[in-house]
């Protein structure tokens, strides 16, 4: 795949809302592995939302969440308040831009 065929994506609004009740879970005793990859209101179905153009260059939503478990360390330090919103999905864009320019359909980690 060559770089332009990499769609744009943006950097959401920040969910406040739900990081609240992410972090609660955690907090509360969830694995965080479950709550970024719960498939009705997880981190990854929040995002896929917002970057379903994915799917136009083969990323699924299951491959998002794949690179949102590897991401998950940088997800917790935002969570927990040590890494703003925009510097951590400004770094998991680029891990998405990387991994699907590198192997065309981003689900290698």
């Amino acid at each position: 795949m060559t770089p332009a065929a990499v769609p744009v994506l943006h950097v959401p609004d920040e969910p406040t809302t739900q990081a609240e009740g992410w972090l609660a879970a955690v907090l509360d005793g969830r694995d965080l592995e479950s709550v970024l990859d719960d498939e009705k209101d997880g981190v990854t179905a929040w995002l896929w939302s917002r970057w379903r153009s994915l799917a136009a260059v083969g990323l699924n939503e299951e491959g998002l969440g794949l690179i949102v478990l590897g991401y998950r360390r940088e997800l917790w330090l935002w969570l927990a308040g040590e890494r703003t919103w925009a510097q951590c999905c400004s770094g998991l864009i680029g891990r998405i831009n990387r991994r699907l320019v590198g192997d065309g359909d981003g689900t290698s980690e």
